[in-house]
């Protein structure tokens, strides 16, 4: 099996080289390959500073970003705790309510049997 390089085989790259000896020389060779370079050394810092940049304008996005998450949590968390407040004062409310019908009610209810007491004693006489 052959092996590929970028979707080339190796006769291609071979043709590749020979036609490049045919057109530019041996000579022409070394400048063409050090032009290459210098122009891959460019690109890559060019690269390297667009990488840069968008590091440090997306750093300032992430720090307000950042700031704007806190704030909502801190003031979520304080909407919470308020909300939470809240339901513990309904709840110690209604359980006093409560307390006081159940206490109400017992009164009732020995008020009532009193009252049956006192109705059955006049008609047993």
């Amino acid at each position: 099996m052959v092996n590929y390089i970028l979707f080339i085989s190796g006769g291609e790259i071979v043709l590749v080289i020979l036609l490049a000896l045919l057109f530019f020389g041996a000579k022409a060779i070394p400048d063409i390959a050090k032009t290459l370079g210098k122009g891959m050394r460019e690109f890559k810092k060019a690269t390297n500073e667009i990488q840069r940049e968008f590091n440090d304008y997306s750093s300032d996005i992430k720090k307000e970003v950042n700031e704007v998450t806190s704030t909502v949590t801190k003031e979520t968390n304080e909407i919470k705790k308020g909300m939470d407040n809240m339901a513990k004062s309904v709840t110690s409310e209604t359980d006093e309510i409560k307390n006081e019908m159940e206490d109400v009610a017992s009164s009732v209810n020995n008020d009532t049997e009193d009252i049956n007491k006192e109705i059955n004693d006049k008609f047993q006489d």
